[in-house]
């Protein structure tokens, strides 16, 4: 039976087409479990204000856009050429460069562009091996050895789970690599920028810091800014402690190589490049520019204090001896606990919502089954919370992995300790009028 006429209520519908109920109700039971119910502490991941998300829903999500603001392929983007533009003032104005380049639509797309860019198949790239954080995209297993250039893997201090500089001197000046990659996936501390830099830079070698995870956390100055510590370019993405939507970003120090990382992400690695997120994108900005240095600031408080609960609590958590972290992110030894699979699955039956991770003196074998969780409170920070949350977090952390409670008793605590946590903070709050109105724009063209 077909709908015609004027158009029925959704209850309507979803009689007739009982597959869109499913679809509907799964994407509206993701919402409301992920927002009302769950103590989210997946690393890589935030949520979007109010405002953001409204602008995120707009007509440029039909539109194709190939080329660079004002010298496109194709016509009807006079709207579309100002608001990147725009957007990209806004990031600049943030990270202290005119030259930002969002087109990359993800932190991989990011790095692959700005691989490919000063470095051809058959080059050698020197990396941190994926054991001391570096992402997966820095390796031989993903973009790095998709483009056919080789990987050289970074000496490690393991105590300090950070790059060891004077033995990467050695490989650096031996091999002489075209790039040399920073920056981590599991990112506690920073790695040694300006002495790599220095080394990189006496052999001819570019480094490309990937600070994806930390890019929020460098807006608002509360970590180092690579490219003022001699990276030539930094990577990310735009939806982790910066709290935008999902996208990628490159920023370089020179327009020389600003304009070498033009010519390489479109056409090599996007045609368009995913045009609803720009405006959400700059209104992300626009408040990281009001309230980015209180909202990091907040955000590693909450990474120390859960740390410090969680290590209260008996858990062993990792680099003790320097603090426990300096980022959004602790990381956890549970493989006295069953390792990192078990703990993580067990945690999200109770709506605890973490991931396993390899730590530093893992096997590449223990990829599957590491030894290690990790943790961000860059989200949970985003909901209003702070120090005291942080330790009944950790309290009920242990009550799953070391007490062994039932986790259904436990997901009955988180959820309603999740009943005063339900309004983003550092982000534009805007009434209900003025969501429907701003929603008939982007929904209607009714303004």
């Amino acid at each position: 039976m077909e709908v015609t006429g004027e158009s029925p209520g959704l209850s309507t519908l979803f009689t007739l087409y009982p597959d869109l109920r499913e679809v509907v109700e799964l994407a509206v039971n993701h919402t409301l479990w992920r927002k009302r119910y769950c103590i989210n502490m997946i690393a890589s991941e935030n949520v979007m204000s109010p405002l953001a998300m409204l602008v995120y829903l707009n007509d440029s999500m039909h539109r194709y856009a190939e080329g660079k603001p004002f010298k496109r392929f194709y016509q009807g983007l006079k709207y579309v050429d100002q608001l990147e533009v725009k957007a990209q003032q806004l990031m600049g104005e943030l990270l202290g460069t005119p030259y930002v380049e969002l087109r990359p639509i993800s932190g991989t797309t990011a790095n692959a562009t700005a691989f490919r860019a000063f470095a051809k198949p058959g080059d050698k790239a020197v990396v941190a091996p994926v054991q001391a954080g570096a992402h997966v995209s820095h390796t031989r297993y993903g973009t790095l050895g998709a483009l056919g250039i080789e990987q050289i893997e970074m000496p490690v201090d393991l105590e300090n789970w950070n790059i060891d500089v004077d033995k990467a001197r050695k490989v650096i000046e031996e091999v002489k690599p075209k790039i040399v990659t920073l920056g981590g996936s599991l990112y506690l501390f920073p790695h040694p920028t300006k002495e790599i830099a220095e080394i990189a830079h006496s052999i001819g070698a570019k480094v490309i810091h990937d600070v994806a995870h930390v890019l929020g956390l460098i807006i608002g100055g509360v970590w180092e800014n690579p490219l003022k510590l001699g990276a030539d370019l930094i990577t990310s993405s735009t939806h982790k402690t910066f709290p935008g939507p999902q996208g990628g970003l490159i920023a370089t120090v020179t327009e020389e190589d600003y304009k070498e990382i033009g010519k390489v992400v479109f056409p090599m690695f996007v045609s368009n490049h995913h045009l609803h997120r720009l405006a959400a994108t700059a209104v992300t900005a626009i408040e990281m520019k009001i309230w980015g240095k209180d909202y990091a600031q907040q955000v590693v408080k909450n990474a120390k204090a859960l740390a410090e609960a969680l290590a209260a609590e008996g858990f062993k958590v990792a680099l003790e001896h320097l603090g426990y972290t300096s980022s959004h992110q602790v990381a956890v030894d549970v493989s006295n606990l069953g390792r990192g699979t078990k703990c993580a699955q067990l945690l999200e039956e109770a709506n605890i919502i973490v991931n396993k991770n390899m730590l530093p003196y893992d096997r590449p074998e223990d990829v599957k089954d590491p030894s290690g969780l990790r943790l961000g409170t860059q989200e949970l920070t985003r909901w209003g919370m702070k120090e005291d949350e942080m330790k009944e977090i950790a309290r009920l952390i242990r009550m799953v992995l070391i007490d062994k409670r039932d986790p259904a008793e436990v997901r009955k605590m988180v959820v309603e300790f999740r009943k005063n946590f339900l309004e983003v903070h550092y982000g534009f709050k805007i009434s209900r009028e003025d969501e429907v109105k701003l929603l008939n724009a982007m929904l209607h063209a009714a303004w």
